[in-house]
């Protein structure tokens, strides 16, 4: 199993606002393909930025290409994005699932 790593940040007064975009976008994306076995949304504030942490898990790295292309190292985007986001890291960290407990 394969764990991907995605992290954002976006103003403290929008992260309610891009929860909610994140349910419509991309976590319905990682529901709705192949191979993904869950996703866990993470979140802290300070300073008066949100930061955003989605661990998402897989099957295989075959099972993340088919979310996120060939290039799948780099992080995936949607159109409204940059209506929330700070800035866009470009790559997505994967960690070898060693243990499942």
């Amino acid at each position: 199993m394969i764990a991907r790593a995605w992290h954002g940040r976006v103003p403290e007064s929008k992260s309610e606002r891009y929860y909610a975009y994140l349910l419509r976008t991309g976590l319905a994306d990682y529901a709705s393909t192949p191979g993904n076995r869950g996703v866990w949304v993470f979140r802290r504030t300070s300073g008066g930025i949100t930061e955003f942490l989605l661990t998402t898990m897989w099957d295989s790295i075959d099972a993340i290409k088919a979310f996120a292309g060939e290039d799948y190292e780099r992080a995936r985007y949607y159109e409204e994005d940059d209506d929330y986001l700070l800035e866009r890291e470009e790559f997505v960290t994967h960690y070898e699932v060693l243990a499942d407990h």
